[in-house]
């Protein structure tokens, strides 16, 4: 610990965000940068705690004290060194990760936790502009041949992982670009679509090969991978959304969160769509159902695309403020977030159940809510209508937010006759192998939905597993 009075001495200071009036013209990265020095400081109120909670709660288990040292001290290769030892990308996390390493942050007790996220993404920025971070190809191959279904943060983890033990790795994308989620379901203002060439670059130039526009199952079928390559790692994370099956449900303007993000995303990249395809909210009302990220991200986009108003809705109740006594720390705080996205501008409702959706002509002219009340019955939290609450909010535009079910079984899931557990997801066993034989499963399509940080995760432990059956006797 460069300094042990550091987190006494040092306020907390965060790189804020780009103003509002400025950052809604455009889809460039939202959060702004601290200098150098500002960086070192907030890296040395680190305490380097005798147990390191925040070690603990990061899915990826990164070092966290070691490198927060060694970038107060202006070591940004032994920095970006210990980061890169247990994540792929710490360039990805430090931007999208929600920092469960902040909230278990022994200064958190007193909501002064250490910016970890943003030191991060600072670390390894300063890495890539010194020219610290090139390609490592393997010295050595050892002929085996390894396919990748799926580009999103788990399918780039087991190939980086397979391909630095010298394993020869091919990546199936059924998209044009290569990404996944990190790709076309993660907005450009919270994750500039240059930051994952950059490190596919890197990837190609150490022997990853890639291939887009290409689906397996369809284009490509999953019982030709078999014969083509030693194993087959399924990486297609838990796409199939979860619906709101009401009446009124098929009428125009009623789009899934996903896909409306994605082809937002895909107009950033110069595509082009019809009048018929394209979801404008310019001049309309907007609702978005369901609380989460996704559902902010929605609500940033509508935002840019000046929608005449935003409103999300929440079938839960409203969060608390701050921690309540069954919700203490360390543990991830359920308390009341407001996203950049939400600062933009956006009316917020919960407890609110969706009834039905109501249009005329075939369009979309308003959603009926009604409110709800949650109570607990011998321990389960249920759910009852309030009488008289029933209402109608008016809108043009409704994107559903309401998470992953499991990951999409037309295709390759049903080709290969894969076994699935009770919520739908690929079913693995502790080695991460599938019910076939040289098939194994990581990320969200065997763990369901769940952060980029922890698919990245599940993907360097599948490695693991894969190598071990790729080099056994």
């Amino acid at each position: 610990m460069g300094n042990p009075r550091g987190f006494i001495e040092v306020q907390r200071k965060l790189s804020g965000n780009r103003p509002i009036n400025e950052r809604i013209d455009d889809y460039g990265e939202v959060e702004q940068t601290l200098n150098d020095e500002d960086r070192k400081l907030q890296a040395s109120r680190c305490m380097d705690c005798g147990i390191p909670f925040c070690h603990w709660a990061c899915p990826v288990s990164s070092k966290i004290p070691e490198w927060q040292d060694a970038l107060y001290r202006g070591d940004y290769k032994l920095a970006s060194d210990i980061l890169h030892s247990t994540n792929s990308f710490p360039e990805f996390t430090g931007r999208v990760c929600p920092a469960p390493c902040e909230k278990s942050c022994v200064l958190a007790i007193h909501e002064e936790a250490v910016t970890i996220r943003e030191n991060e993404a600072s670390t390894v920025e300063k890495a890539f502009d010194l020219g610290l971070i090139q390609p490592q190809p393997p010295k050595t191959r050892t002929g085996k041949k390894v396919a990748v279904i799926g580009s999103g943060p788990s399918g780039l983890s087991v190939a980086d992982q397979l391909n630095k033990r010298g394993h020869n790795v091919t990546v199936f994308e059924r998209d044009d670009a290569v990404g996944g989620l990190l790709r076309y379901g993660i907005p450009d203002f919270k994750l500039n679509k240059k930051v994952i060439d950059r490190r596919l670059r890197i990837f190609e130039a150490e022997g990853i090969e890639f291939k887009t526009n290409t689906s397996v199952g369809d284009d490509v079928k999953g019982t030709e991978l078999l014969k083509d390559f030693d194993a087959v790692v399924l990486a297609i994370g838990a796409m199939q959304p979860r619906d709101l099956p009401v009446e009124g449900r098929d009428l125009e303007g009623i789009h899934f969160a996903m896909d409306y993000l994605k082809q937002q995303n895909k107009v950033n990249r110069g595509e082009t769509f019809s009048a018929k395809e394209r979801i404008d909210t310019r001049g309309k009302n907007v609702i978005v159902i369901g609380g989460g990220d996704t559902g902010s991200d929605c609500v940033g986009t509508a935002n840019r695309q000046r929608a005449s108003k935003v409103t999300q809705i929440e079938i839960m109740p409203k969060p608390p403020a701050s921690r309540i006594p069954d919700n203490p720390w360390p543990y991830w705080p359920n308390v009341m977030k407001v996203s950049s996205s939400h600062e933009e501008g956006c009316e917020r409702m919960w407890s609110l159940s969706t009834r039905r959706f109501i249009g005329e002509n075939g369009k979309l002219t308003g959603v009926e809510v009604v409110e709800v009340e949650w109570m607990q019955d011998n321990g389960r939290w249920v759910m009852e209508e309030k009488e008289d609450t029933l209402r109608t909010i008016d809108v043009d535009f409704a994107f559903l937010s309401m998470g992953f079910v499991h990951p999409i079984h037309k295709g390759l899931v049903e080709e290969l006759g894969l076994d699935l557990d009770r919520r739908g997801n690929v079913k693995v066993n502790h080695d991460f192998a599938t019910s076939k034989d040289g098939v194994f499963a990581a990320g969200d399509a065997a763990n369901g939905a769940s952060l980029v940080v922890t698919a990245i995760a599940k993907g360097r432990e599948a490695a693991a597993h894969v190598h071990e059956y790729l080099t056994k006797e």
